[in-house]
């Protein structure tokens, strides 16, 4: 009895060791019969050991043919196994690139077309009252470039020539989004928002593409900027963390802020510009509304677009003194803000709403702003950049969908036309407002191309 239990586990033994064995033998014939086998990883880790900076399209393969049904449904219950497949020489058709049929492709060319903006587009302004001169941040193009004060593009005319430009590799300039010249020596300082994680700093008179004489590693996705001049302090809003980081003027390289504004009663929501309003003593901030929730993890919500005002040393996870918000306010993706403490007014480049808001700096709630620039007259194109010059009591606005920046009376409401156009392209040209893309999708039915940015 004892010798027929081990015959028998002898033999199932045996059966399981031949089984593996027909395995084997079919995996090896199927790999060693492929010439190709084992490019794909060489290629790959070649590419990794010669990196090009960017996503690269290495390889496309073409699929095989499907005519019908490729492979037999089985129930979970049936008896038949892989080994018994194997054993009865039923396995699958091979492809026809495994048969010298077709093979990958290697791709190595020029696309057939590309869609860009090739004009800048200009998301923040500055003006230097000492020289005369309009900075406008270009953030399509990546630079910033410098026109005279009286600058205007005729009608006629392709564009406007500015006096200098700075742009370039060595820059470090990238989605640079906002933009503070130094009242007295004339520096430039422009905060890159998306990829570089950088703020950058230029003599007045930098052009081309130089070197920042100094930089500061921000948080991603740092974007608005404002400067305490009284105090030496700059205030940088951090959209992704909901916050306003407070630096020495002067930091550079890895300095940390001198004390940071966060947390879920700051009710800080997606946060763009910041302005100061050293008179009274005000921080003001725009937020667009996005909430990440930390419960659970990777939620979030939408609020309604507001400006939230602070003491100007808040710090911590400080409330409000009070926050403009509501359906009468018209705010719709409030970028930069511009504080006027001489008269007591808060200017908003109001994105989606093509228009300029100002507000009172003592406003509460669901106001309505006190003045309104807006209409077809105006050359409003979705602005994201504003600065009041009080010198020349001028309002000068850059927009980022039509490649201009335009200058009206500081006092001007409604559908006006500007005093002054700066043009950078042909009036006809359209604005194509790609700025970060993450994806794109073809609607076959209406032979569109749709970009998300």
């Amino acid at each position: 009895m004892e010798m027929g239990r081990t015959k028998a586990t002898r033999d199932r033994r045996r059966a399981i060791f031949l089984a593996s064995l027909l395995v084997a033998a079919a995996v090896w014939v199927l790999w060693t019969d492929n010439p190709r086998a084992g490019q794909g990883s060489r290629a790959a880790r070649a590419a990794l050991g010669n990196p090009a900076g960017q996503p690269q399209l290495v390889r496309v393969t073409p699929l095989p043919p499907v005519e019908g049904m490729q492979c037999e449904w089985l129930p979970a219950s049936s008896a038949t196994t892989l080994v018994g497949t194997l054993r009865q020489g039923n396995v699958p058709a091979r492809s026809a690139a495994m048969d010298g049929g077709p093979r990958g492709v290697e791709v190595d060319r020029a696309p057939a077309r590309v869609i860009r903006d090739t004009y800048p587009t200009y998301s923040a302004i500055a003006v230097d009252l000492h020289s005369d001169e309009v900075y406008l941040q270009d953030e399509n193009l990546f630079g910033y470039k410098v026109f005279h004060r009286l600058d205007h593009t005729p009608p006629g005319a392709e564009f406007t020539e500015p006096r200098r430009m700075v742009g370039g590799n060595n820059t470090k300039l990238e989605f640079n989004c906002a933009l503070y010249v130094d009242p007295q020596s004339g520096d430039v300082y422009s905060v890159n928002n998306d990829t570089m994680d950088t703020m950058v700093v230029f003599p007045r008179e930098a052009r081309g593409n130089v070197a920042p004489m100094r930089q500061l590693h921000t948080p991603h996705g740092t974007y608005g900027i404002a400067v305490d001049e009284r105090a030496g302090e700059m205030f940088l809003t951090v959209q992704h963390i909901n916050a306003v980081m407070v630096y020495r003027k002067t930091a550079a390289g890895e300095d940390k802020p001198l004390r940071t504004l966060r947390g879920e009663n700051t009710e800080l929501e997606d946060p763009h510009g910041v302005a100061v309003d050293t008179q009274r003593n005000l921080l003001f901030v725009s937020n667009h509304g996005s909430v990440k929730d930390t419960q659970p993890p990777g939620a979030g919500r939408f609020e309604p677009p507001s400006i939230t005002v602070y003491p100007l040393d808040a710090s911590g996870d400080t409330a409000p003194l009070r926050i403009i918000e509501g359906s009468r306010t018209g705010l719709n993706w409030p970028s930069h803000l511009f504080a006027d403490p001489e008269h007591g007014e808060l200017y908003v480049a109001n994105d989606v709403g093509d228009s300029i808001l100002v507000f009172r700096a003592t406003d509460s709630g669901d106001v309505s702003p006190v003045r309104e620039i807006r209409g077809s007259r105006t050359g409003l194109k979705n602005p994201t950049g504003v600065f009041v010059d009080t010198k020349n009591d001028e309002l000068w606005v850059s927009n980022m969908g039509n490649h201009r920046a335009v200058v009206f009376p500081r006092d001007a409401s409604g559908n006006v036309a500007p005093l002054r156009t700066i043009r950078s392209a042909p009036a006809e040209k359209i604005a194509l407002a790609i700025g970060n893309p993450g994806a794109t999708a073809y609607d076959s039915k209406r032979e569109e191309i749709l970009v998300p940015n």
